[in-house]
């Protein structure tokens, strides 16, 4: 399959690049490269430096490479920017995903699987999650994925769009392979955050809050290895190409970590200490956030092969180490 990968020189669509052209498909990245980083798509992968709501140029390379599917990962992804400044979470995340979305179908591409988030759940009022919570999202950057979702949903039902949202809990995790991993400036996940205390590039991690209803009072999250999204964003179009359900999916392990454990396996796993500050509670954090994966393995067929929080700090740590 000749698929387009948006924002592929990011870290999700990076890694997903490099997935695709090992099972074998053709694969065009485009990414303006404001968050990318060029050197992190395959040479197996074309390369066009272009945002995705330039119309005119997206048409020509979809066109011109005969595209037949559409990953979308190119967004806006950080909470705190998107409350702070929102016009460029609607314009970077919503409005561009319509002007992809109205390109693909002018160019008579139908299969699109969109990089969303268990944002859209907002303050869960059960955990674990499922795709039949309410929908209730409280920061600018959930409301601009959920919005999207809808929209697809709506060229589903107008014009025929077969599509799949896949909505991530916290997406961690390295290719050792490939020696590939995040690059984000600012850092903000904390996975990463924390391996660079471990490796003495910061000084400290800051937990913010160790007084949650949780086991040892820190937050709790699902953590998932990028390469299992990777499999799941595969899974899941092949799935649409057979004429398969789509709609929207969680992707999670099923399992939660605290804050304090990512910190005592990174501990554990790079044998040096790491210096935590203690920090107040931030705004909209949630104690829980655990994914229910069900609706995924019955549809799909697809379950996360790389659960434990050891393997994805381990290939976090490796990566990360060797590069100088």
């Amino acid at each position: 399959m000749r698929v387009l990968v948006a924002g592929g020189a990011g870290y999700i669509g990076s890694h997903m690049a490099r997935v695709l052209l090992r099972a074998g498909h053709d694969v065009v990245v485009v990414d303006d490269l404001s968050s990318g980083h060029r050197d992190a798509v395959p040479a197996g992968a074309v390369f066009v430096e272009v945002g995705v709501a330039d119309r005119a140029r997206i048409g020509e390379v979809l066109r011109t490479n005969g595209v037949e599917a559409i990953l979308h990962f190119a967004a806006r992804i950080q909470v705190g920017e998107s409350v702070v400044d929102p016009r460029r979470y609607y314009d970077g995340n919503v409005a561009a995903s319509i002007a992809l979305l109205d390109t693909a179908l002018d160019a008579g591409v139908r299969r699109f699987v969109l990089s969303s988030t268990a944002a859209v759940y907002g303050d869960p009022v059960r955990v674990p999650i499922d795709e039949d919570h309410p929908t209730s999202p409280i920061n600018p950057y959930g409301d601009t994925k959920l919005a999207i979702e809808r929209m697809l949903a709506s060229y589903g039902r107008a014009y025929g769009l077969r599509w799949a949202a896949l909505r991530y809990f916290n997406a961690a995790g390295a290719d050792v392979e490939a020696g590939l991993d995040e690059r984000h400036d600012p850092e903000t996940h904390l996975v990463p955050i924390v391996v660079d205390v471990a490796l003495g590039r910061r000084e400290s991690v800051t937990v913010f809050g160790n007084d949650y209803d949780t086991p040892d009072g820190t937050c709790v999250r699902d953590y998932i290895h990028v390469l299992d999204l990777c499999d799941a964003h595969l899974v899941a179009l092949e799935h649409l190409d057979r004429g398969g359900e789509g709609g929207a999916f969680n992707l999670g392990t099923g399992e939660g970590h605290s804050v304090a454990q990512v910190v005592d396996v990174v501990r554990r796993v790079s044998g040096r200490e790491v210096r935590v500050v203690y920090g107040p509670r931030r705004a909209g954090d949630p104690p829980r956030l655990v994914a229910s994966p069900e609706r995924a393995a019955r549809v799909l067929g697809w379950r996360a092969t790389r659960g434990r929080l050891e393997d994805i700090v381990r290939d976090v740590w490796q990566v990360r180490s060797a590069r100088s």
